[in-house]
């Protein structure tokens, strides 16, 4: 486009939207250019990091679940490209897939910073200062949960085949899977972590689960027209997204956490109080977003032999 063609364009666009194409000129001649450090917000970002200890390496603790939840938008970002597009083409359906597999890549590989970036007496120390807080409580990993697949999977997996699905959303948020790490077993009763998140995020969970019900991934793909269904590009992109959510990512985190919850203490709790092995490990909740795509054989040892991957169909 030479600069008279350029120039058209911007009259043509500015008049369309019932704008003086000059003034937005004469704005654009006395603006100042951009930088990198106010384009990416670097010192509104670098000044996010607050320690409550003086030990260092609870900085890397902070910066590293900060980094997990600019990937965790990055996903939900990558998912409304699929969910709000009518007549998704299966290309597009796939591409969107594979970020998303790739942001999980990411933050599946970073574990080794967790793992082997902080020293344990360090972490056992700093860690005292985070109760009740937990990664249970990150909102945004649930919301790409509930925009991933039909609640019904997402439900507590001993209730799973007897629920009532015609009950309220409410009735299904109090069945999610996580609701598990919630709860004091002696008591019965809430525990803080829940009451926390939850005077924080109910009511906003329970509408995203209201907006995604008909637009989450596994929906969004049984919409397709039948032939794309059977498309293996796609059903291998769905299949490795799942994989690399449900066991690949959560058996990193796993492999982590053990190494310091498991370092000296027998049955150690995680900072809000769950029993950390049984809510996270794949092979209790069967966590599955796309289950019809499974054999029954992968289903049933889901995070026992199907840990290094999943084979192409």
């Amino acid at each position: 486009m030479n600069r008279q063609e350029l120039l058209e364009a911007i009259d043509k666009k500015y008049k369309a939207m019932g704008q003086d194409p000059d003034v937005h000129l004469s704005g654009l001649l006395h603006a100042e250019p951009i930088t990198y450090w106010d384009f990416i917000q670097v010192d509104a970002l670098l000044g996010l990091q607050i320690q409550r200890t003086q030990l260092p390496d609870e900085m890397v603790f902070i910066m590293y679940h900060q980094i997990n939840e600019l990937l965790f938008k990055m996903i939900l970002w990558e998912i409304d490209q699929v969910s709000y597009c009518e007549d998704i083409e299966v290309k597009k359906f796939e591409m969107h897939l594979m970020r998303i597999s790739r942001y999980f890549d990411m933050l599946s590989n970073s574990f080794d910073i967790m793992a082997e970036g902080m020293e344990v007496d360090q972490y056992m120390k700093f860690r005292d200062t985070l109760t009740p807080a937990s990664g249970f409580q990150s909102a945004q990993y649930r919301k790409i949960e509930i925009a991933s697949t039909e609640l019904i999977n997402l439900i507590d997996y001993r209730y799973r085949k007897t629920i009532d699905r015609s009950k309220p959303y409410e009735f299904a948020y109090k069945n999610m899977y996580w609701q598990v790490a919630g709860v004091d077993h002696k008591t019965g009763k809430k525990n803080k972590l829940m009451i926390n998140f939850e005077a924080k995020y109910k009511k906003e969970l329970i509408q995203w689960m209201k907006e995604y019900n008909t637009i989450n991934l596994w929906t969004k793909f049984k919409q397709l027209p039948k032939e794309d269904q059977k498309n293996k590009e796609l059903i291998n992109a769905m299949r490795h997204y799942d994989h690399t959510v449900n066991i690949n990512w959560v058996m990193h985190h796993y492999d982590a956490a053990a190494k310091y919850l498991d370092h000296g203490k027998v049955n150690a709790k995680a900072t809000g109080g769950s029993d950390w092995h049984k809510y996270m490990h794949p092979k209790y909740q069967k966590r599955i977003f796309f289950p019809e795509l499974w054999g029954d054989e992968e289903i049933d040892n889901w995070g026992i032999t199907n840990l290094d991957g999943y084979k192409k169909k």
